[in-house]
């Protein structure tokens, strides 16, 4: 009787990608940690819902208008150099929150300020960042690069809000602001030591031609785009994070320390999550996972609006945690596999524009309904369009939940 054939090892994943993995790690930690501390610096100046979702409003503006125009300019030039580069706006940015608010000089003018030009060095940051990351390992090897990469990003949202509201606590938000200053700073000096494994090819200089290339590959994958409609109507719908000052100071009257804990704890249930696919194969019918998984996260949503009592609050937002780290995973590798290097960036930036516009949107939508009606009508309300939504996606996209991760690797290497 033969004998059975040895496993495939895995594919090696270089020193390169461990380093661009510490530096992602810092400035996803430095940005979860600056959207905590703005949201409860907003509301403890306002005490006002609506001024919650102007911030998502303010962020939306040059998410919208200058994405597309990163992406063309991630596929034209050094995307390295891109994202030095933009962490130099962010530095200022946050020297000047620190400065205003030690100083007493701070008003939601200059922390609306603040969220617009964060928000525009994003659009260049982003693509560029994430059209880098299949440079730095063998084709074979990205869909475990992407669970690596997606643990790192589950444990940095945990971080940063927990590190927040201890900071918050500990000192004010100047204390927050300083330490996002660092967190930046080391980003900038880690970013100076990655060097991609392959050269992207061809550069094209950025045109409105190639923006318009990027949006019709993105209109010719039905899986693509599926994957991106039930992110961006999903989340819209879903999303309470707008509103977990208002939670954590009126409803559950647990303070800064708590508003920390609870931020934290939906990247805590995507952290438990991602530790266990490091562990596991990647799914087979990714399509099928991603459907259960925005399912999970409308039901958990519901719950999570309906709570009074903390530990629950926090365990339900942990399972919307879980749910999102499933379809974190499945999307970015459907999207990058299925994308050539050379449309990489203005694809991702297309992928950006429906993730961070439908947090934006999110926090518009339950920031005005919460004004309007109640934060309670908003959250559950949110959780029961976003079932809705999904209702519909596995309607309208038969493919998707169809889709079956086979021969990409193949056809790519």
């Amino acid at each position: 009787m033969p004998s059975p054939s040895p496993p495939t090892p895995a594919p090696e994943i270089p020193t390169r990608f461990w380093i661009y993995l510490g530096s992602r790690f810092s400035a996803a930690t430095a940005m979860a940690l600056l959207r905590a501390t703005i949201a409860w610096h907003v509301f403890d100046l306002s005490q006002s819902a609506f001024q919650l979702g102007l911030v998502g409003l303010v962020q939306l503006v040059p998410t919208l208008t200058l994405t597309l125009v990163g992406g063309a300019a991630a596929d034209a030039y050094d995307r390295l150099r891109i994202m030095r580069v933009a962490q130099l706006p962010l530095l200022v940015c946050g020297s000047l929150l620190f400065a205003t608010t030690a100083n007493g000089a701070e008003s939601l003018p200059v922390l609306f300020t603040a969220v617009f030009f964060v928000a525009a060095t994003f659009a260049f940051d982003s693509p560029a960042r994430q059209a880098l990351m299949p440079t730095l390992v063998s084709l074979a090897a990205f869909p475990r690069a992407v669970i690596f990469s997606s643990t790192a990003q589950a444990l940095a949202f945990a971080t940063g809000p927990a590190l927040a509201g201890l900071a918050i606590a500990a000192g004010g938000p100047q204390v927050a602001y300083a330490i996002f200053v660092v967190l930046i700073a080391v980003n900038w000096l880690g970013l100076g030591f990655v060097r991609p494994l392959r050269d992207p090819g061809e550069r094209r200089a950025p045109s409105w031609q190639a923006v318009r290339e990027g949006l019709a590959f993105v209109r010719s994958q039905p899986i693509v785009l599926g994957c991106m409609a039930l992110d961006l109507f999903a989340v819209i719908f879903g999303g309470a994070t707008a509103l977990l000052p208002i939670y954590a100071s009126d409803i559950l009257e647990v303070g800064p320390r708590g508003y920390g804990l609870l931020s934290a704890s939906l990247e805590l249930g995507a952290l438990g999550t991602a530790g266990v696919m490091m562990f596991r194969r990647p799914a087979s019918r990714p399509g099928r996972a991603l459907l259960i998984a925005v399912g999970v996260y409308g039901v958990a949503t519901i719950a999570f609006g309906l709570s009074r009592a903390f530990p629950l609050s926090v365990a339900a937002y942990m399972v919307v945690g879980m749910a999102d780290q499933v379809s974190v995973v499945m999307r970015q590798t459907a999207v990058q596999l299925a994308t050539p290097d050379a449309l990489r960036g203005r694809v991702s930036a297309v992928n950006m524009i429906f993730i961070a516009s439908s947090n934006q949107l999110s926090a518009i939508e339950s920031g005005f309904v919460a004004a309007a009606i109640g934060p309670t009508f908003a959250v559950v309300s949110g959780g029961v369009g976003c079932l809705l939504v999904l209702a519909w996606v596995v309607w309208r996209f038969p493919a998707l939940r169809r889709y079956r991760l086979g021969g990409e690797l193949h056809t790519l290497a």
